[in-house]
């Protein structure tokens, strides 16, 4: 059996057209003096709504209230009418909507005055309805319309919310990012103090004693901004996005920054006053070139604070490759295992400054081995191995290699007697 098609009728096109007209007539007259007295209740309820006035004087907000009217009225009249709604007059109602975003307010108010309006007009309608004697199921119909029609010029208001609230953040963006570029710079022109006051107060971006500034690696190429709070400066438009901690050592600071940051990775550099930002720049790029070399741990946010050692050590590529290459040069004749053995047992030696039990225990050999290889290390490097300055370069460079991952760990394994025949060879 085929479905029925059920028709539903509009009782407002059931009212006879000479009494819609009249309706329109009558509404479209009253249209006037209906929008001021609209108005003149937002303004009681509303006291705190700018007036602002059009290229005629006349209150924009008057103009608006009283062209919605007009189209909506002139809506119902349309004998041609199809069942669409009325078209909503574009214009006004998107800068009602842009004029609170640029004042930094919320719709709420403004849909609550667009709900007031609707309801002053129903009574005006609704006498007028009386007057003409529209039947009351074409009346319900009207307030729906009216209601419809509601939604419409609200559209249009966050419309231009949404292009108001746009264009601020593209415009703090660029302001943020001119604070940035004035902040990282090595070298200032003028007063640097002067001008960061000034690009600091356009943002409202209190000055800070100190910063750390971060370099992060993007997880993905289209990965969405980490949310570390309106404090922090933030520019991703950086091939490695960077960021102005302020107040980097604040209680609670680091924990809130990882949660933030969860999911990407880098490096924030150490602590400084606010004109030396550029020096925190400097290291956190030199963590992150590490971290890109398997030096310092991938995958995460890593304080620069808490790896001074490899940063400090790992840096100067150049001059410690050389520092090296002269320092371990009685190694150059042993063999790639014996030496790298040698250079493990000096540096514990080193670092520990006892005898064969203490460095044994930190290697985790035998005692004995450990005596075997001091006394080459000895005879390898003579009276050098007792000068103070000597020593402290050996340490630096053997340091060095070890967070290169070019000697073993001196973390110490348990010794066992079944181990003194390896001992005898080594």
């Amino acid at each position: 059996m085929p479905a029925r098609t059920v028709i539903t009728r509009s009782a407002w096109h059931e009212v006879p057209p000479l009494k819609v007209h009249r309706f329109a007539a009558i509404a479209m007259a009253e249209a006037p003096a209906l929008a001021e007295e609209i108005l003149h209740e937002i303004r009681t309820e509303y006291p705190h709504l700018p007036v602002v006035l059009d290229e005629n004087g006349e209150p924009m907000a008057l103009v608006g209230i009283r062209r919605a009217i007009e189209v909506f009225v002139q809506h119902l009249a349309d004998s041609d009418h199809t069942g669409r709604g009325p078209t909503v007059p574009p214009g006004v109602f998107q800068d009602f909507g842009r004029g609170e975003g640029y004042n930094g307010r919320s719709l709420d108010s403004l849909q609550a005055i667009y709900r007031m309006g609707v309801r002053l007009a129903w009574r005006r309608f609704a006498d007028i309805g009386q007057r003409v004697d529209i039947p009351p199921p074409a009346m319900y119909e009207l307030v729906d319309a009216g209601y419809e029609y509601l939604d419409g010029l609200v559209d249009q208001s966050v419309r231009g919310y949404a292009e108001a609230a746009a264009r601020q953040a593209g415009e703090r963006l660029r302001l943020q990012r001119r604070l940035l570029e004035l902040l990282l710079a090595d070298r200032h022109h003028g007063d640097p103090a002067e001008a960061l006051v000034e690009r600091a107060a356009r943002i409202g971006w209190p000055l800070p004693d100190k910063v750390a500034v971060g370099v992060l690696l993007r997880p993905a190429r289209e990965a969405l901004a980490p949310a570390v709070g309106q404090g922090v400066l933030l520019d991703l438009e950086y091939e490695q996005p960077r960021m102005v901690v302020p107040e980097p050592d604040a209680a609670g600071r680091q924990e809130l920054l990882q949660r933030a940051l969860s999911g990407w990775a880098g490096a924030i550099g150490p602590p400084v006053a606010l004109a030396d930002a550029a020096k925190s720049l400097r290291w956190a790029e030199a963590a992150v070139r590490l971290m890109e070399r398997g030096l310092l741990p991938a995958g995460e946010v890593v304080f620069c604070t808490e790896h001074t050692e490899a940063l400090v050590l790992l840096q100067p590529e150049e001059l410690l490759d050389d520092l090296a290459a002269r320092c371990l040069a009685p190694l150059a004749h042993c063999g790639p295992t014996h030496g790298r053995r040698l250079a493990e047992t000096l540096l514990a030696w080193l670092e520990t400054r006892g005898g064969a039990p203490e460095v044994a225990a930190r290697l985790g050999v035998h005692p004995q081995t450990v005596r075997y290889r001091l006394r080459q290390i000895r005879e390898l490097w003579g009276a050098e191995i007792d000068d103070p300055d000597r020593r402290f370069e050996l340490e630096l460079v053997l340091r060095a290699r070890r967070l290169r991952g070019d000697l073993g760990t001196t973390t110490a394994q348990p010794w066992r007697a079944g181990d003194r025949g390896r001992a005898r060879r080594e």
